[in-house]
Order: structure tokens, then sequence, then C-alpha cells
């Protein structure tokens, strides 16, 4: 699979594009300096480092892994440059308070807001996995995805299930994707509680 990692030069891309190129993917790291892109490329073991817009073309999935305040806006720049490529979306808007980790006040994901500025497909997942997790090797647990196009939901599950210990799980419609999306600040939460790196392991299926 060619895969375009948008943020592959901070913590959870670069960790994603890690795994995603020992699996054997043909992973372009994204960045909007095309320099720091190589190099972070070749620490991860990617295939290259490019610009944003020259990592979307010609590949067969987006990873959009940049954090949640320039999810959107990335999105919106890079809209004709993705044209009608699959898109993954991993943010989480988060608010961090004293009394603890809360999910976003706007009913709608992260996931959602950005299928309305593209063209092209989008799933959401991983919202389960942290760039600790991802950092030493495949993350415990299982991974999470949905979408409401079959297409996108096939590739992301395919990706997803070269990261993770357990299982790729489809999870529904993109607007499951409102819970996946709260779901990081419970695990955030329990983290800090019990200074630990938490996963999501589903049974019974």
């Amino acid at each position: 699979m060619r895969v375009a990692v948008i943020g592959g030069t901070g913590d959870f891309g670069l960790a994603l594009a890690r795994r995603l190129a020992e699996a054997g993917d043909h992973v372009i790291v994204g960045s909007r300096d095309a320099e720091r892109a190589r190099a972070k490329a070749a620490e991860a073991g990617a295939a290259d480092g490019r610009t944003n817009a020259d990592a979307v073309g010609g590949v067969d999935i987006v990873v959009l892994a940049v954090n949640a305040e320039a999810a959107l806006p990335t999105a919106a720049e890079l809209s004709g440059a993705i044209g009608e490529t699959p898109v993954l979306s991993v943010a989480s808007e988060l608010r961090f308070t004293k009394s603890g980790v809360h999910p976003t006040r706007d009913v709608r994901s992260i996931a959602e807001r950005t299928q309305e500025l593209l063209r092209a497909p989008v799933a959401a997942g991983l919202h389960s996995l942290a760039a600790a997790s991802l950092a030493g090797g495949k993350a415990e647990g299982d991974a999470l995805v949905c979408a409401d196009d079959a297409h996108v939901k096939d590739l992301a599950l395919e990706l997803a299930a070269k990261v993770v210990t357990g299982r790729a799980l489809d999870a529904g419609p993109l607007s499951s994707a409102r819970a996946l999306e709260g779901m990081t600040a419970v695990i955030v939460n329990l983290n800090r509680r019990y200074k630990g790196h938490a996963g999501i392991r589903v049974t019974g299926l």
C-alpha cells in the first residue's frame, strides 16, 4: 500500500510511518518543510519525505496525522491536492482542565468536519493509539475504524491491522467517530491516573 502520512514529522505521525514502513508499505512522510520531511522519513525507514501537497499525490490513502488544531486547516489547504484519494482522520479534539480531559463540545467529530471539506471519502480510526504506544512496536490492543464509504473503510482497516497486536475492527458509520474521538479523552484520563499506556481490546467477538 502507498500511504502518505501528513504530519509525519510529529511524534504520532513518525511512529505510525515507522510501523507502516516496517510492515512493507510504501510510506511518504509529509510536512510543510520538505527538508524536515526527508530527514524524518529516513529516520522512520519510509520511502520518501515531501511537502504535504506533493506527498498526497499517487498514494492509495492519506493519513491526516496532524494535531487536532491543525487538522481542519490542513484538510482545507490540501483539498485540491488530495482530490478523491481516500483519507484517514486520526485526530481527537480535547479540552484540558484541572478536573481532567474532556472531549470537544462540538457535536460533530473532526472526521465528520473533515469530510465536509473534502471530495475524498473519509474514515476515522486509531484514536485509541498513542505515539508512545506505537514508538517501540505495534500498539497493544485493537484498533477501531469507522466510515460511510466501503472502500476507504477497507483501506483504513488494512492499515490499522498492521500497527496493533490485536484486530482492526469495523465500528460502523462515520458518525461513530464522535464516540471514537471521545474515547481518546477517556484513555488520556486513564493514562494520567494510572501512569500507563492504555489501549482498547474488544471482547466477545
